[in-house]
């Protein structure tokens, strides 16, 4: 297997999970805040939001560093 396409394969992976990830956190997902009113205060993020938080962010590297590395890879 070559590096590319190796590349393309991580890039292609990290995307849908990064995607999937998103969608599944809920901050702000009740219905005034699509009205710009949300009620909520703001908390600290614990045990399953947090890992989800910190696990996005780690995709979205993985995701940007894949696309960097098949720039300079011709």
């Amino acid at each position: 297997m070559q590096i590319g396409s190796f590349l393309e394969m991580v890039t292609f992976i990290s995307a849908i999970l990064t995607i999937i990830l998103i969608l599944l956190q809920q901050r702000g997902a009740s219905l005034g805040a699509g009205f710009g009113s949300s009620g909520e205060l703001y908390t600290t993020r614990r045990g399953l939001e947090k890992s989800l938080f910190i696990t996005t962010i780690v995709f979205a590297v993985i995701f940007v560093l894949s696309i960097l590395g098949l720039l300079l890879i011709p």
